[in-house]
């Protein structure tokens, strides 16, 4: 049987999603865990992520699928993963699904939000969950920019080195911004076909300064023109990034088509 499993984790202990050696990881501590549940004497069954995140990273709807060796009802096993997982991770939802199903490669979107703290000094008790930006912004010229993110662009200067996408294309649907007035938050959401290697923290920092007016409004744009990540600047912290929801065919009738295979 194959399951797709959403879960929340906390980011902060954890040197990102993706399995490494000596290091803890999500996928390594999922695996532990079904496989345990399985009874499997070695981690025979393999864990599919819907993709990465960096070490720091939160998540509150990261999306897996794995093939279970027996039946269980969903309820069930949601429970049984919770009940061995660590304090900073929990299963929100077990569906069973068709053996056709993919986490990653049936993936139409993505939906992140980053949070700022525009406090002066670094909040000790946000330190782990908000970037930090201590300089006054400008909203209205913010959202103005953020307009240049929409569509399909080249985002060459939004990716970070390392990066093994095969194109630097990508499609953005909706990006937003707000002031969270209780939290003294600046709060960014975005929702696209697909995030290249670090790039929503790059757009995010790009944002900042044309908000602190040390970037002209019109600074993505000649981003765009230039294709050169060092005009970026800056790559805001992983601590303040959230995987929201991951999207797939059905889930957004405004935007139904999945990741085309030469941009995945």
């Amino acid at each position: 049987m194959r399951y797709k499993v959403t879960l929340a984790y906390d980011g902060t202990n954890f040197a990102g999603f993706q399995r490494q050696p000596n290091q803890r990881t999500v996928e390594s501590e999922l695996t532990r865990v079904v496989n345990k549940m399985a009874k499997m004497p070695t981690p025979a069954i393999v864990i599919y992520g819907s993709g990465r995140t960096d070490a720091g990273v939160h998540a509150l709807g990261q999306v897996v699928h794995f093939d279970f060796p027996f039946p269980m009802k969903t309820e069930n096993m949601r429970k049984g993963l919770n009940s061995m997982l660590p304090v900073d991770m929990e299963v929100l939802k077990v569906s069973a699904v068709s053996d056709q199903f993919h986490a990653r490669y049936d993936v139409s979107g993505k939906r992140y939000v980053y949070r700022m703290d525009l406090g002066e000094f670094r909040n000790p008790f946000k330190r782990h969950y908000t970037g930090h930006w201590k300089f006054p912004v400008d909203l209205k010229k913010i959202r103005t920019a953020l307009n240049d993110l929409i569509g399909e662009h080249d985002f060459t200067s939004f990716v970070a080195s390392g990066s093994s996408a095969r194109t630097n294309y990508r499609t953005i649907y909706e990006a937003t911004a707000k002031i969270d007035e209780t939290q003294n938050e600046l709060v960014f959401e975005f929702y696209g076909n697909g995030f290249l290697y670090n790039q929503v923290r790059i757009m995010v920092g790009v944002l900042v300064e044309i908000g602190a007016g040390t970037r002209p409004v019109d600074g993505i744009q000649e981003l765009y023109r230039i294709n050169d990540r060092r005009y970026a600047r800056r790559t805001v912290p992983a601590s303040g990034l959230y995987l929201k929801h991951v999207y797939y065919e059905g889930d957004d009738p405004a935007h139904p088509t999945k990741l085309p295979k030469h941009q995945r």
